[in-house]
């Protein structure tokens, strides 16, 4: 498990991204066990307020920057790009 720094402001907090560079089912089973609910996924990542951080890094996720979780997403293939993220939406509306 990868997160970054909690950089994105949004509802009154900051906000991380929490990925893998291995397989989504990793991923998600990471979340479930930390009690990160899964509407906080989205497409290639969970959205994880700055809060949970250190919990999430004691438990195993390993801190890198934004660049460096980026570069490994996309390496892994595990990355979905907002034009990806709007055509899957259009795609679930009919």
């Amino acid at each position: 498990m990868l997160i970054d720094e909690p950089v994105w402001p949004a509802h009154g907090t900051l906000w991380a991204h929490l990925v893998t560079d291995e397989r989504l089912e990793e991923l998600h089973d990471f979340a479930g066990r930390a009690g990160i609910p899964r509407r906080a996924f989205d497409h290639d990542h969970y959205d994880v307020p700055q809060e949970r951080w250190d919990e999430l890094v004691a438990l195993g996720a390993q801190p890198v920057t934004g660049r460096e979780l980026l570069r490994r997403l996309q390496a892994a293939g595990l990355r979905v790009t907002q034009r990806e993220k709007g055509a899957r939406a259009a795609g679930a509306g009919e």
